[in-house]
């Protein structure tokens, strides 16, 4: 059974890397840029559209504020992006607004930034991808009843990608990243020029708006006009999220790991802000109205392309390249996910690499957990985005805070400029963040502000129960060892060799033993009671009644009254266990050792083991013995083979 697991296994994940491999698996810039970047170079798909979701209800007039809401959110951009080198540098291991905010700020703060981080990237995996659906869904609408398990077939390939290990996964997923990068600057250079020389004309492709109806003029102004504009850019600054990646990275990237890192760190903030102004600036002058079966980016296609190959070029690569935004959370939570896990906040399992040197249970879980939201969603990602950007800016506010404070401590070169840098942005992150709860607390923003703090919970729980388990462990030479009596009882069905065989076993470790029998069947009770007097084993027959035909519960009740006679005893539960063959073999036969294992599996001073009797080992051992014994004739018969007559003394 095992080896054609382990053959699927081989030729889906690859073969297991050696350790020292390491190294070689680290990241180029350019490289990096497609797997750490994807996430925030793809938001320009829909960043824009949700700017639009909330301007389109106040008329054709309040369109003209598109391009100057994106214009500040790239100014925020950059502000951040700044702040980012500068902890790249500081912190060249990695660990991003966690590492930052714990080690300057203090334990619930650095928890407070783990816990957004961790919720961002299980959101970007399901907003990437359902986003990436709705791409091919807006040129294919007869696929949209399909748009769940598309996203759950999507995040399974991602899954067995990342699992191959970092650097195939980069390789694979380089190709898409940098193809939708061509489409972009072709779509924008091509919409900007044809807008110069006023040839562009809206799609005639039919548009289903959303149905929201036109908003008379007395909303433009006052109280609801700012909170509508607020709203607005709160709904655009999802361009911003992914931003963090590269710091949170920095180990992925091949030496001088921070240099590379800062650089592709810039490229990437170039790159977006490029394409959401773009984007932003045609969207505002075509006047494109969000639709809800078509994308802002699939209807620009059509209003610069036309329903050509390059229309088509920019959908498939939009698809590709969302998919594969979701691979940043691949690539960042695994390793979020150690540093926590090392830190005990998390399980150690989550620390752990896999064969191929990537943390594989940090990349299982976050599949799994992100196809359970995108079907809790039905895959709709405006019901996902009111999520998604929150906690993104709460660790952009708590990183830069961190830098603050640590220039502060530091006092390192140019610490006040530096720190200044990172105050400024610290407020008007932290200003966004408190925007964006404000407006979308309403339409599922609530949902975050209870998740980041459960979160937390979560891991001060975690935490306290490593704690508990170090101290509870602890051995510090002075523990009394106190004498224990051994008894050891196991469970018979009737007289057979996997009885046999645990009863052998049973007898060598304890002179104390006694095989047991519930009764479920009086009438059968009377033959093994004779046949276990022929067989003489020595060893004495305890028959428990079980009224109610339960197995367990009469044996669980002798065990305990055993181990309840003094301190000192100590009850060991050998139990026969037959192994089958075949898998399918298991189907065929019941599960008691389970049963039995699991019963006591949590009382203290009672140990459970099983004994094997694998079915037609018995044959295979005989062959091998008669093999051995063979080799051993012709050994023998070798080394008295003819021998030389004894010299005389003469002779010699």
């Amino acid at each position: 059974m095992a080896n054609p697991l382990l053959r699927a296994k081989r030729l889906i994940v690859g073969r297991p890397l050696a350790t020292e491999r390491l190294e070689t698996e680290r990241l180029t810039k350019t490289t990096a840029l497609a797997v750490l970047s994807s996430d925030a170079i793809s938001s320009v798909a829909y960043a824009t559209d949700e700017v639009l979701y909330v301007l389109a209800p106040l008329g054709a007039a309040a369109l003209s504020y598109v391009f100057p809401i994106s214009a500040v959110i790239v100014g925020l951009l950059v502000l951040v992006a700044l702040s980012y080198r500068q902890t790249i540098f500081a912190y060249p291991g990695g660990g991003g607004s966690f590492t930052v905010a714990y080690e300057n700020l203090g334990v619930l703060p650095g928890l407070t930034a783990a816990a957004a981080l961790l919720t961002d990237y299980i959101l970007t995996v399901s907003v990437s991808i359902s986003s990436g659906v709705a791409a091919i869904t807006s040129a294919y609408p007869s696929l949209a009843s399909k748009a769940v398990p598309l996203c759950a077939a999507a995040i399974i390939v991602l899954m067995f990608v990342n699992l191959r290990g970092v650097r195939e996964s980069g390789a694979a997923f380089s190709v898409p990243t940098y193809a939708f990068i061509a489409a972009m600057l072709a779509l924008i250079g091509t919409g900007i020029a044809q807008l110069a020389i006023g040839d562009t004309h809206l799609s005639v492709i039919p548009m289903h708006p959303t149905q929201v109806p036109a908003t008379a003029g007395g909303i433009s102004t006052g109280f609801a006009f700012t909170f509508l504009m607020l709203r607005a850019f709160s709904g655009g600054c999802v361009a911003m999220t992914g931003t963090e990646a590269i710091s949170n990275g920095v180990g992925a990237f091949k030496a001088p790991a921070s240099r590379n890192a800062a650089m592709t760190l810039t490229w990437m903030a170039t790159i977006l802000g490029v394409f959401f102004l773009g984007n932003s600036f045609l969207a505002q002058h075509l006047h494109v109205q969000p639709s809800t079966t078509q994308t802002v980016l699939s209807q620009l296609g059509h209003s610069v392309f036309g329903t050509g190959f390059m229309y088509y070029a920019l959908q498939y690569s939009t698809f590709a390249v969302l998919v594969l935004a979701a691979n940043t959370s691949f690539a960042d939570f695994p390793r979020l996910g150690s540093i926590l896990a090392n830190q005990r906040y998390l399980p150690r399992q989550l620390s752990a690499r896999g064969d191929r040197l990537a943390f594989s249970n940090g990349i299982v879980a976050l599949a799994l957990v992100a196809m359970l939201l995108v079907w809790i969603f039905h895959g709709d990602t405006t019901s996902l985005i009111p999520l998604y950007a929150i906690g993104v800016f709460v660790c952009f506010t708590l990183s830069q805070a961190g830098m603050v404070r640590r220039w502060m401590r530091t006092k390192a070169e140019g610490w006040r400029w530096k720190a200044a840098l990172n105050g400024v942005g610290a407020t008007a992150t932290g200003a966004v963040a408190i925007i964006q709860v404000w407006t979308k607390f309403t339409h599922g923003a609530w949902i975050v502000v209870v998740i980041i703090p459960a979160f937390i919970v979560l891991l001060r729980a975690i935490k306290k129960h490593y704690v508990r388990f170090a101290s509870e462990i602890q051995l510090d030479g002075t523990t009394e060892m106190i004498p224990l009596r051994h008894h050891v009882i196991v469970p018979v069905s009737g007289v057979h060799k996997a009885v046999a065989n645990a009863l052998i076993y049973a007898t060598a470790i304890s002179d104390d033993v006694k095989a047991v029998y519930v009764e479920v069947e009086p009438e059968k009770t009377k033959t093994l009671q004779q046949e276990w007097e022929a067989w003489d084993t020595g060893v004495d027959l305890m028959v428990l009644t079980s009224p109610y035909r339960s197995l367990i519960r009469p044996l669980v009740e002798y065990v305990s009254a055993l181990e309840n006679t003094g301190p000192g005893e100590l009850v060991t539960v050998v139990v026969p266990e037959i192994v089958p063959k075949h898998w399918w073999e298991h189907l065929l036969h019941n599960k008691t050792a389970l049963y039995i294992r699991t019963a006591f599996l949590f009382r203290p001073r009672i140990v459970v083991t099983s004994v094997p009797f694998h079915l037609g080992a018995a044959h295979r051992l005989r062959d091998l013995l008669d093999h051995d014994e063979q080799i051993e004739e012709e050994r023998l018969r070798a080394e008295s083979g003819p021998k030389a007559p004894p010299q005389t003394p003469e002779a010699a």
